[in-house]
């Protein structure tokens, strides 16, 4: 039985997980206001609402969850990585394979998706999320990371799940995947 390479759907809650191209880079911290500021001006253009997320130096992960009758992921995620990579130096070095596509050689092609399908799903994911800069090493307490949006649930007294709509249909909700559209990776 053959699957489908990723799961959209409108309205729907997904964990994404994005990374750079160099695994040894902290451009996204280095550059978190550039970062926020592509984030931001997607979001104007194309609605999404954020329910978690942490930037790590080299990788970020989020949930987010789309507008109803709206599924499009890899355009919003080319906008925000294209925005970030025209706001940044290049490395050093680049392949001739990713000159040759007119990559600049800030992001890995893709991202990784995956589609939360009930609020355990969305509970343990949100966890990934906060105890991500703990797991890397770079601190020993979640809320010694300042680029986490646990401040700013604490800041807003908010809580740090939040219920999420369940997939129209568990089994297919259940598939993560690899997504690695050109049209998502933002030649970035």
């Amino acid at each position: 039985m053959i699957q489908p390479a990723s799961l959209f759907v409108p309205g729907g809650t997904y964990f994404f997980t994005l990374r750079l191209q160099d695994a040894r880079a902290d451009l996204l911290v280095r550059h978190v206001d550039v970062l926020r500021d592509a984030t931001r001006l997607c979001r104007k253009r194309w609605p999404f609402a954020i329910a978690a997320a942490v930037i790590l130096p080299n990788q970020l992960h989020m949930i987010w969850t789309l507008p109803m009758g709206d599924a499009d992921i890899g355009k919003r995620w080319r906008l925000i990585k294209t925005g970030f990579s025209r706001h940044v130096p290049a490395p050093a070095y680049l392949p001739p394979s990713l000159v040759q596509r007119g990559d600049k050689g800030i992001w890995q092609r893709g991202f990784w998706e995956h589609l939360i399908t009930d609020q355990d799903d969305f509970d343990r994911h949100a966890h990934v999320i906060r105890s991500a800069p703990v797991q890397a090493g770079l601190v020993t307490r979640a809320s010694d990371w300042p680029y986490s949006s646990l401040h700013h649930n604490l800041r807003r007294g908010a809580r740090t799940t939040a219920p999420v709509p369940s997939a129209p249909d568990p089994v297919a909700g259940s598939r993560s995947s690899r997504t690695a559209l050109t049209a998502a990776s933002g030649k970035g």
